[in-house]
């Protein structure tokens, strides 16, 4: 791994674990197996979606990724601004804190998107080629000279009108705290490409805690012991807060963008309206 690659300080013993009840075994259990099974019909479904319509895909995939949220145990909470989830006549860079893996199905319930992932991914079994087939933008995070390459990428894909979503801190971090900063490189695509740079806050609270430790996947967790705390965290409940977007255009600074974006996300009013709940 490159020494210049984000490493957040969060760990597994100091910040993975459950604050607040917990559920029995058997319910959690019955969970684990609803989420999974759901998660990999939407994998093995992929080639058929991709020949629906864009509009009806997209909802498609709103309700699948509500529905795998749901399954797993937590419910949705949409706040803040009203945005249309149909793909915008522009592209759109959607960003993102990034805590655990559940971030990138609550991103898609609300904002479907093409996603950024490391270019590992490509190589995992059965994952990785429907992640390549639905429009994933793979980046190879290990070399710093691939860097200017995957810049284009990302905005060839916004210049074509595709909303497109990353978590520019790089890393999972706990949720605790201001997090990481967040990296410039996506914020050049998004001024190369004239596209708008929509912030989006993703928060994780249980019944009678104000946060949710137990949903948070950082360092080495394996994914058996994140998924286990996930199904075993009674009244979970994670909030997505859609926040104005930023212009970004010629006169942007790429680094000027990503402070603003990082700014509205760390610092965003707690009084904003509720847009929607889902139980």
């Amino acid at each position: 791994m490159s020494a210049w690659l984000p490493v957040a300080p969060c760990t597994p013993r100091a910040c993975a674990r459950h604050e607040g009840a917990r559920r029995a075994p058997l319910p959690a259990l019955a969970l684990l197996l609803a989420g999974c099974a759901l998660t990999l019909l939407g994998v093995l479904s992929v080639p058929a979606v991709l020949l629906l319509a864009p509009a009806r895909r997209d909802r498609l995939i709103r309700r699948w990724a509500r529905a795998v949220v749901r399954a797993f145990g937590v419910r949705l909470r949409v706040t803040g601004e009203p945005v249309d989830p149909a793909r915008p006549r522009t592209g759109e860079l959607v960003v993102a804190d990034h805590v655990s893996w559940l971030d990138i199905p609550l991103v898609a319930a609300v904002l479907p998107a093409r996603m950024v992932a490391k270019s590992e991914i490509r190589r995992w079994p059965l994952l990785g080629p429907f992640a390549a087939l639905g429009g994933t933008l793979f980046i190879d995070r290990d070399r710093l000279r691939a860097l200017p390459a995957a810049v284009r990428s990302l905005a060839a894909a916004l210049e074509s009108g595709s909303r497109v979503a990353v978590f520019p801190q790089g890393s999972t971090w706990c949720g605790r705290g201001a997090g990481g900063r967040f990296r410039p490189a996506a914020f050049q695509a998004a001024v190369d490409a004239g596209a708008a740079v929509r912030p989006v806050r993703i928060s994780y609270r249980t019944a009678g805690t104000g946060t949710a430790g137990a949903v948070a996947f950082v360092g080495d967790d394996p994914l058996a012991a994140s998924l286990w705390r996930v199904v075993t965290a009674a009244g979970l409940v994670a909030e997505v807060r859609i926040l104005p977007p930023v212009p970004a255009g010629p006169g942007s600074g790429r680094r000027a963008l990503a402070r603003a974006a990082q700014s509205a996300v760390a610092h965003d009013s707690a009084n904003l309206p509720a847009a929607s709940v889902h139980h």
